[in-house]
């Protein structure tokens, strides 16, 4: 698993006990299925820090799950997570957070791969990887309607 640096800039994710090797492993499975090249670094950090660059980058001031920052060359790119809104999202949806947090790596990874689901052709190709990757690695689809949204339905 080589080339796949993970930075810890907010505490709160070093509380969950063995996160870090679910994540890379994740990582890893996700680069093989997107056919990734080149190194590239994950950083876990708060909600503070994923506002500021998805203001800086993507114009939209407020905190997100995920950002991909695609690169070029032998380095592959970078990808942040934020800690509070993976926690809230899971808490929302009735998952664990470890589990919400493999598959915005497996996500953010697939994003460095060229994957993007902005326009539905495309969705109907990345989505379905990112169930195949986290079934693979025993996670449930995260795109199938909860028991509670079936009932609001």
């Amino acid at each position: 698993m080589s080339g796949i640096t993970l930075l810890i800039e907010d505490p709160k994710w070093r509380t969950h006990r063995g996160l870090q090797a679910r994540l890379k492993n994740a990582a890893e499975a996700a680069r093989k299925a997107g056919k990734l090249k080149g190194d590239f670094t994950i950083l876990l950090t708060d909600d503070k820090a994923l506002r500021a660059l998805n203001r800086a980058f993507r114009g939209k001031d407020k905190p997100t799950n995920v950002l991909s920052f695609p690169s070029g060359g032998g380095y592959a790119g970078d990808i942040a997570i934020a800690h509070g809104v993976t926690a809230k999202e899971a808490k929302v949806a009735g998952k664990r957070f470890a589990d919400h947090a493999t598959h915005l790596v497996v996500h953010g990874v697939l994003h460095l791969a060229g994957h993007d689901h902005e326009r539905p052709k495309d969705a109907k190709v990345m989505e379905p990887l990112e169930v195949k990757i986290l079934a693979r690695l025993g996670i449930a689809d995260p795109y199938a309607p909860t028991s509670s949204f079936k009932e609001a339905q």
